[in-house]
């Protein structure tokens, strides 16, 4: 009986995890779909709940372009709402202009976000990632595996999504589907 519960168990087990894989997105397109909120303004103490409600519109927005970005493949789109939010000095943000630019085939407004990105946060995992993609695209293998190091310190290892997905990329080519 015992031996019947496990086996049970682990088909179990082996359906979620077969079924979580064909649910979740390839790693190479994990976006970042919770930004760091903006920074706190300058505003006296008193002004804690229109902070609370600009952070709030601040996150709904980046959602909205993130769904226009990558669910409808609407670059220009989101790249309109990112801008619209006034807060390209997000590593988040910029990072997302960036990756919607590098679709659109603008690799030089895309390295400059990226560049945004890290000036703002220099430990923005995901910019690394997008950014050594760029590089893979633009030929620069070496560059890029100085991104996948990069990826490797700021994760603690070398198994996090952002940093497969680079590696993928370095290994199989232009990496231009990602």
């Amino acid at each position: 009986m015992e031996g019947l519960l496990m086996t049970k168990a682990s088909r179990l087990l082996a359906f979620a995890l077969l079924s979580a894989a064909l649910i979740a997105p390839p790693a190479f397109a994990a976006p970042d779909s919770d930004p760091a909120p903006p920074p706190k303004s300058d505003a006296k103490s008193g002004k804690k709940k229109d902070d609370r409600k600009s952070e709030q519109r601040f996150q709904d927005g980046y959602r909205a372009a993130y769904a226009t970005i990558y669910d409808r493949a609407d670059y220009a789109a989101g790249i309109d709402q990112l801008k619209a939010l006034s807060r390209d000095d997000n590593a988040s943000v910029a990072t997302l202009i960036g990756y919607s630019y590098r679709k659109l085939g603008d690799m030089k407004l895309a390295q400059a976000y990226y560049e945004r990105a890290l000036k703002t946060d220099p430990d923005h995992v995901r910019t690394w990632q997008y950014y050594g993609l760029w590089q893979v695209e633009q030929g620069h293998r070496e560059r890029a595996r100085y991104h996948l190091d990069r990826i490797a310190a700021l994760c603690g290892n070398t198994s996090c999504a952002e940093y497969t997905s680079l590696a993928e990329a370095i290994a199989g080519g232009a990496g231009g589907s990602y």
